[in-house]
């Protein structure tokens, strides 16, 4: 993994496997299967074109997202959330968003401090 770009690219490309693995076992029901089919192809890329070193720092990172983003979507909770339009109103219950947050940024924040201790720990070239 020579060059400036390749190990920044190839940690989003395994965050991306991380997050689609995520998303998808959430989703299974429904659209999961689909997003587990393109996510096997991207990993399958990914250690074809050599990435793997990134393989645990980016699933890691990848997973967190799945629970950030559970937690955007019930940022209004926790409780009761109404809608009110012109024409319409509809209420929804939300759960608390925090035990969301708590977990995507452990998932996260171990993902990104394992990638920088992985590539602090590694060997430079000519060193």
């Amino acid at each position: 993994m020579t060059g400036n770009g390749r190990p920044i690219l190839a940690f989003l490309g395994w965050t991306a496997v991380g997050s689609g693995a995520a998303l998808g076992v959430v989703t299974i029901l429904t659209i999961g299967i689909f997003v587990l089919a393109g996510t096997a192809l991207l990993a399958g890329f990914l250690s074809w074109r050599g990435r793997g070193s990134y393989i645990p720092p980016g699933l890691l990172t990848g997973t967190g997202l799945v629970p950030l983003y559970v937690a955007y979507l019930n940022r209004s909770g926790p409780g009761t959330v109404c809608t009110t339009t012109a024409l319409s109103q509809s209420c929804t219950q939300e759960m608390s968003p925090w035990p969301w947050v708590a977990a995507g940024l452990c998932l996260a924040g171990a993902g990104i401090a394992l990638g920088l201790f992985m590539r602090r720990s590694r060997p430079r070239a000519g060193a």
